[in-house]
């Protein structure tokens, strides 16, 4: 009998790609508007910038919400989460100027929070839902969801925030926030994750996705490879505008490049489950990462041509490396552990990015931007050298692969 690798075959996985949907277009439509609102009623590049300082602070709490995730039904987790994202969102409404900055952020701190519980939730349920074979399917969906929305959400929130104001955006957001909470009521229930048999202790059981993630050959190598190569690309994040420079354009050229990106980073979406399936997690995610270090190279040749082609192949491999991260990160987790370890390794990817892009903005003042694209392009290849091998074989569902076993 032959079994179909799809992801959309099982049952529920529709329901949860709609939820999907709602959840990325309110998501997308709201953060960049949020820097916006703030630039323009305070008048300070400082206190929107802050927008964005609250928005990576919670990954401090990561460790939390994914012991959560696990200690839980994840199907009432997420019903639960975008219920509170409804009110918390509309309370924006509330804000008339500075005297209610603290709102704002807030506001973005729970909000942003809030995404780290979809994240460690949904990464469980997919892999409870899907079948080792559906999961580079069902990623691949999911991303290609997320980029192609990415492209069209902040259109729809400019043009709200534009034409009627940033109220409109606010209630677009807390929409979409309820209509995925009514769709993910309906989806299959599922049980809490059965706990851990070995009392190990509340720290040991918080770092367990941590401990899991080192633990696990393949999956250290993989993750140590990505931390690397998008934690170099955290430079990309200060060399923009001297790079925009470098080509004689306006800065305000960026709005058009991202959207570049971001067209890549759909076609990789839609790639991405047949590479994933055809050369394995880890030698994807090098392919993925060979394309980000080639797209960034044309960053330095001071043409606005070159570097439109680049940000295209750079976002073309970037889904291509995250799929199959994900998908093996999955596959290699049991599944008491898939919250914890979807949020270390979400912690893994962004901090180590924005540490970078900190001390980057520090050097850029006394080094040449072209200098640090190519430090940039170095661990981004050293990154791909690394993925191509993290290898390991066929798993039988919720197998864990570890140092022992291979010895």
């Amino acid at each position: 009998m032959t079994v179909s690798t799809k992801a959309w075959t099982a049952p529920g996985f529709r329901r949860l790609s709609t939820a999907w949907v709602f959840t990325n277009l309110g998501d997308s439509a709201l953060y960049l508007m949020v820097a916006v609102w703030v630039k323009e009623f305070t008048g300070s590049d400082v206190a929107a910038a802050f927008v964005f300082v609250a928005l990576g602070l919670p990954a401090l709490l990561a460790p939390f919400i994914g012991m959560l995730a696990d200690r839980m039904s994840r199907k009432a987790l997420l019903v639960a989460n975008n219920i509170v994202l409804v009110p918390l969102v509309l309370s924006l409404l509330l804000v008339n100027g500075p005297a209610q900055l603290w709102l704002v952020y807030s506001v973005i701190f729970l909000y942003s929070a809030a995404g780290y519980v979809t994240a460690s939730a949904q990464s469980g349920i997919i892999r409870g839902m899907l079948r080792d074979e559906q999961l580079a399917s069902g990623n691949g969906i999911l991303s290609t969801i997320d980029n192609g929305l990415r492209l069209i959400s902040p259109l729809i929130g400019t043009a709200l925030y534009v034409g009627i104001g940033a109220h409109a955006v606010v209630m677009l957001t807390a929409a979409c926030f309820a209509l995925a909470a009514v769709v993910l009521a309906w989806l299959p229930a599922s049980a809490a994750p059965a706990p851990s048999a070995e009392d190990r202790g509340y720290l040991r059981e918080l770092v367990a996705g941590f401990e899991h993630l080192f633990r696990v050959v393949a999956l250290r190598r993989l993750t140590l490879a990505i931390a690397i190569a998008f934690g170099a690309t955290g430079l990309l994040n200060i060399i923009i505008f001297p790079a925009l420079d470098a080509m004689n354009v306006d800065a305000a050229t960026i709005g058009w490049l991202v959207p570049l990106q971001g067209a890549g980073a759909l076609v990789g979406g839609i790639l991405s489950a047949m590479l994933v399936t055809k050369l394995g997690e880890g030698r994807a995610a090098a392919l993925g990462l060979v394309l980000l270090a080639a797209g960034s190279a044309l960053l330095t040749f001071g043409s606005l041509s070159l570097a439109a082609v680049g940000m295209v192949i750079a976002g073309l491999g970037i889904p291509v490396t995250v799929v199959g991260f994900a998908t093996m990160r999955q596959r290699l987790t049991p599944d008491a552990l898939q919250g914890r370890t979807a949020a270390a390794g979400n912690v893994s990817i962004n901090l180590p990015q924005t540490i970078v892009s900190i001390i980057g903005a520090g050097f850029l003042a006394i080094t040449d931007y072209r200098i640090l694209i190519w430090l940039t392009v170095a661990a981004v290849l050293l990154g791909a050298v690394l993925a191509a091998g993290a290898r390991s074989r066929t798993a039988e569902p919720h197998a864990v692969e570890v140092d022992a076993a291979e010895a």
